[in-house]
Order: structure tokens, then C-alpha cells, then sequence
């Protein structure tokens, strides 16, 4: 079987021990090539400072536009321009900032930096509350008319009827300002869980089967709920949720207050609904995400199917909620270095093509990423794109097969936000929620059928094949567990009754137990568990995570094309249709994208396709199991 050793010592977060406590690595300790370089935005914090200034100064001025953005096409586009220049610069403003505060959460200036940063921004959008309501009061006929009359304003066509779809959900200038305003305490809610959980959780410390102590913080809890000893995977479930227990009535408090800026806005732009609210901005209709979940539902034998096959393959009498972490294969646990890593996604991304490549190629060697785990860091990853700069990706590589996917998916956003501002003007470089994810997880995808074509031995496919699995299930099932609980609650609030933290835990608790078949002796459910909700940033972000779920669908299938295109070698079409939707940015409908790649998100087939992937691969390992490996 072939191994990938971990050389780089300073990853291994237990390395560094302090009184007999595990302890993570502070940032003065990583090398520089595994940091991202921020110069790239800003020579340093003084450049910074500087540029905060010269962009609060420059915010009065944006009301001057007020009241004459009809007067004709040229100052419409006179307004826009200077408008979008200081929102784009605003932007580069507030990411700096927020990288700063998320390489160390505990730095009071950094955090500091990032909330003068959100201020301006608020400052801005209640300067500019004037701009949706004069532009809807235009109407469609006369701004068709304008956009005639000045060729300038075709870039802005695609933005400009988005807003005249929101005609009933506009309010007055004056309306529209004090809701602005409002939004700086929309934000609130989440900076409370992410401040509270990334630095101020007194997080437990647990001794494990080996004798090692180690501290569960975030990323300690990702890396160790992944042990290979049944006990330790136990230990640390207990002691993990145990801690985010003590603290139920905080965080409902906190996620209450979220749910109920919601509500404000639904009120406020007159939605019927929270869910309509959410997904009116990618012009996704609720009936997408309801179906979503009736498909879940409806195929949750599938789910039951791979859990038992789990609980087979790992010699459990009977397989637990902390049983679903572990490598199937104890010999194929695969660790890899960064290099390996880069390595291994540049590979796996071949099929996108050179430029592709040599773009993923260039984001690694110049710093675009920061790679290492350490004390203080804003947990899990992400990528955001600066336009006229370039994408930034956060990670916190522990070296594990699922951080090599980490760093796939997130290149994959990395990609997407790169070829949308290359190929788009920067009021249509930034694509809808909705395709967000299809370039991630089409990445993931390629990633394991690259690893999985390139060996023979019984173990690693085995590996490769649960670890796909576990994907399906984390996207297809766990996160529209997610979203079954966020419409939940947020129907909840409707109607009135407030969130109390034990109120959360309950539903959380009842959607475990049905998804994963507790009743029916599938999977058992700690009642402890129930407090995972607490846990989950993504809740703050507003119906987001069904995306994962409709992506993963359509990233699948996307991906067989592109795959069977490339083997055949008689065509790239299939590739450069993936590329353009990538490069379309917001220029077009989230759902026409998709549907001029193939794929109708408007039906349940892409969820029937998924689940017939996992059915084939099941029936692989099922195979492979059988034949004694």
C-alpha cells in the first residue's frame, strides 16, 4: 500500500506541549511560504489606515447622485460609476481587515480593523439608500431607453434589471436608509458566536486511549473525532458537546437575535416569508429548496444503507453518531505534506484544462492561501475574491485526505471568483449564492476520481470510495438536515414562539435521529448531540446551506461530462461550457447558467443521479469488502 508520511512538524497541533497540555502552533511559528501574503492589498496595516480614511472621506460625496439618477443615461452612468469605484474599494478595504482579525481572533486591533471596515461600509450603503428606489421608479421602459442612449450602461444591464425585480420589495428613499442603517446590527448575532467560539470558549482538554492530552478547540475536535479507536472517538464527542452545553442559553440567544433580524427584513421589504427573503437575491423560487428536502427525506434508505455498510466495515455492533468521522480504512489513513497536497489538486484539475492550471498553479506559489492551524485562527476555511487583486483562501491544513479536499473545493471557489473578475466589469463579477458551490465541489469530485484511478490496492480504494461517500452524505443529507432546521426555526419565529437554546436542541436532536434512523436502530443519537446546532457557523449566513446539497447534484454531473469529454479526446466543449458559466459571474440567472451546462435544478433528477452514484459505489465497496481485500 502506498503512504504519504507527514514530514513537516510544525502541523502536528499536538506537537507543541505546554505543562502537559497540548497546544497549538502561534502564527510567529509558520514559515512565511504557508502564510497568505496580505501586500497584495495593502503594504501593511499604516497603508491601510491610510486608505480607510481617504474612503470615509469620499462617501459624502455619493449624495450628491440623489435624485438624479433619471435625469438621463450618461449621469446614471456618472452616479454608477463613482458609486461601484468606492463600493469595489470598500470592499478590498474590508477583506484586508477581516484576514487580519481571522489570523488571530484574540488581536484586539485586528478586530478593531474589521469592524471600522464594516462601519464604513454601512455608512456607505445608508449614503447610497437612494439608489434601488430612483432606479426601480425609472422603470424597465425608460431605463432600456437610457441604456440606448449611453453605451456605457450595457455593462450594467444585468444589475439593473436584477433591481427592477425588486419593485415590490422597495421602499422609499428615506425607508430604505433606516434600514440600511440597520444593518450593522443585522451582523451582531454572528459576531457574538464567532467571537465567543473562536476565542473565549474555554474548550476541554481529554486524555486519550495513547495517554496524549489533547485540547478540543475547533480544529482539534475536526482532527480527533477522526481517531481510529472507537473509545477515543466517544471521549471526544462527550467531552466536545458536554462544553457547547454549559453554553446553551448564550448561543440561542444568539441565534434567536439572528432569526429574528430576519423577520425585520422579511417585515420590512415585504416578503411572505424568511425562506422567500433569503433566496429572492439568486431568483431562486422556495419551491427548489422545499423539494430539496422532501428528496432527502424520501431517500433516506439510501443514507440507512451506506450507515450499515459503515458499521460493517468498522466491526461495530452498533455504529454511533461519532462513528461517522473515521477513516473506513484503518491502514489507508493517508497524511499528506502541503506540497503533496498542492500537488495532488494541481493533477486532479488537469481535465479543466492549461489555463486553469497554470492560474491554481500560480495561486499556490504566490501565496493566495494560508495553510496552517494555530492558536487564535478563525477555524474551518474559506475563499474570498478581490476584484482587480486576486482570491484569498483560509484553511487549516492538519494534513488528512479530507484537508486535501478542503483545499480542492476551496480552489475551486478561488477559480471561479478569479475567471469572474477577469472575464466580467466588477458590478457582475460577484456570481449568485447559488452556483457558488458547483465549482467547489466539482473539484472535490475530481479530486477523488483522479486518487481512486491511480491505484490498485483493495485498501485506498476503499478508502477513496467512503471518503466520496461521506462526501454525498455530508452535502446531500447532513446539509439539508441543516436546512430542514434553519426553515424550521425560522417558521417558528413566524408564528411567534421564541428560540430558546434547550427549545434548538430539541429540534436539532429530533431531525438526528430521523435522518440517520435512530428509531429504527440505523444510527444511534446521544440525546447529547442535540446541541450540534450550537456549533454550526454556517447557520449565521441565511439559508445558505442548501446550496451545498443542489451543487453537489449538479457538480456531479457536470463533472461525468467533463470527465468522459477528456477521455475521449475529440472534444473540449463540455469544459469550455463550465469554464464560460465560471467566467459569467452574475451576468446571467443562477438557474440559466446551470441549465446552458446541462443541468435543470428545477427538477428532482439531479438528486435521483446523486443517489444512484451512491448506490454504484456502495455496490464497488460492497464488492471489494467481500473478495477479503
Amino acid at each position: 500500500m502506498s503512504k504519504y508520511r507527514f514530514l513537516f512538524g510544525l502541523l502536528l497541533l499536538s506537537a507543541a506541549m505546554s505543562g502537559g497540555r497540548a497546544a497549538a502552533l502561534e502564527r510567529a511559528e509558520v514559515p512565511e511560504k504557508y502564510k497568505w501574503n496580505t501586500a497584495d492589498l495593502y503594504a501593511d496595516d499604516a497603508a491601510w489606515e491610510k486608505n480607510k480614511e481617504e474612503l470615509s472621506a469620499r462617501i459624502p460625496r455619493l449624495a450628491a447622485y440623489q435624485g438624479k439618477l433619471g435625469l438621463s443615461g450618461k449621469d446614471l452612468y456618472t452616479a454608477l460609476d463613482d458609486i461601484m469605484s468606492l463600493m469595489r474599494d470598500l470592499g478590498r478595504l474590508g477583506f484586508y481587515a477581516s484576514m487580519r482579525s481571522d489570523e488571530d481572533t484574540r488581536v484586539g486591533k485586528a478586530w478593531q480593523m474589521s469592524q471600522a471596515a464594516a462601519n464604513l461600509g454601512t455608512k456607505a450603503a445608508s449614503a447610497t439608500a437612494y439608489l434601488m428606489p430612483e432606479i426601480i421608479a425609472i422603470g424597465k421602459e425608460r431605463m432600456d431607453g437610457m441604456i440606448s442612449a449611453e453605451p456605457r450602461l450595457k455593462e450594467y444591464s444585468p444589475w439593473l434589471a436584477d433591481i427592477l425585480r425588486y419593485a415590490p420589495h422597495t421602499l422609499s428613499a428615506a425607508e430604505e436608509k433606516v434600514a440600511a442603517q440597520a444593518g450593522l446590527l443585522a451582523d451582531t448575532a454572528e459576531s457574538v458566536h464567532s467571537a465567543f467560539t473562536n476565542s473565549d470558549m474555554p474548550y476541554p482538554v481529554v486524555k486519550l486511549a495513547d495517554g496524549k492530552e489533547v485540547r478540543l478547540d475547533a480544529q482539534g475536535y475536526t482532527q480527533y473525532r477522526a481517531s481510529a479507536d472507537p473509545g477515543d472517538r466517544k471521549k471526544v464527542f462527550q467531552a466536545f458537546w458536554s462544553k457547547y452545553s454549559e453554553f446553551e442559553t448564550t448561543l440561542g440567544t444568539a441565534l434567536n437575535a439572528l432569526v429574528n433580524t430576519h423577520i425585520f427584513g422579511r417585515d420590512v421589504h415585504k416578503f411572505d416569508s424568511c425562506l422567500e427573503a433569503a433566496l429572492f437575491p439568486s431568483n431562486v423560487p422556495v419551491t427548489i429548496y422545499r423539494q430539496l428536502i422532501a428528496d432527502a427525506n424520501e431517500n433516506l434508505p439510501t443514507l440507512h444503507r451506506y450507515l450499515r455498510l459503515r458499521q460493517r466495515i468498522l466491526g461495530l455492533k452498533q455504529i454511533g453518531y461519532e462513528d461517522l468521522y473515521s477513516p473506513l480504512v484503518k491502514e489507508a489513513d493517508l497524511v499528506y505534506t502541503p506540497e503533496e497536497a498542492k500537488e495532488l489538486v494541481l493533477k486532479a484539475a488537469a481535465p479543466l484544462g492549461p489555463q486553469y492550471a497554470a492560474d491554481l498553479k500560480k495561486s499556490f506559489d504566490d501565496r493566495w492561501v494560508d495553510f496552517m492551524p494555530t492558536t487564535g485562527k478563525k477555524s474551518g476555511a474559506y475563499s474570498n475574491g478581490v476584484y482587480a487583486v486576486h482570491p484569498y483562501q483560509l484553511q487549516n491544513f492538519t494534513g488528512s485526505y479530507d484537508e486535501v479536499s478542503t483545499l480542492a473545493h476551496e480552489s475551486g471557489h478561488s477559480m471561479h471568483s478569479l475567471l469572474s473578475s477577469r472575464h466580467q466589469p466588477y458590478i457582475t463579477s460577484d456570481y449568485k449564492i447559488f452556483v457558488a458551490e458547483v465549482a467547489s465541489t466539482l473539484n472535490e469530485n475530481l479530486l477523488f476520481r483522479y486518487m481512486l484511478s491511480r491505484t490498485d490496492d483493495k485498501g485506498v480504494k476503499l478508502f477513496l470510495l467512503g471518503a466520496r461517500l461521506d462526501g454525498l452524505r455530508l452535502n446531500l443529507f447532513r446539509q439539508t438536515l441543516f436546512a430542514e432546521f434553519e426553515l424550521r426555526i425560522h417558521e417558528l419565529a413566524e408564528q411567534g414562539e421564541p428560540l430558546i437554546g434547550e427549545k434548538l436542541t430539541g429540534i436539532y436532536r429530533g431531525l438526528l435521529k430521523k435522518y440517520y434512523g435512530d428509531a429504527g436502530g440505523v444510527c444511534a443519537i446521544d440525546d447529547l448531540y442535540g446541541i450540534e446546532w450550537a456549533y454550526v457557523p454556517h447557520f449565521y449566513a441565511d439559508f445558505y446551506v442548501y446550496q451545498y446539497a443542489t451543487s453537489a447534484m449538479a457538480a456531479a454531473l457536470l463533472a461525468d461530462g467533463i470527465l468522459a469529454e477528456n477521455a475521449a479526446g475529440r472534444s473540449t466543449a463540455k469544459r469550455d461550457a463550465y469554464l464560460k458559466m465560471l467566467s459569467s459571474g452574475s451576468a446571467k440567472e443562477p438557474i440559466d447558467l446551470l441549465k446552458d451546462v446541462g443541468v435543470d435544478m428545477t427538477t428532482s433528477a439531479p438528486f435521483k443521479a446523486a443517489m444512484k452514484e451512491m448506490n454504484s459505489i456502495m455496490d464497488e465497496m460492497e464488492k471489494l469488502w467481500d473478495n477479503g481485500r
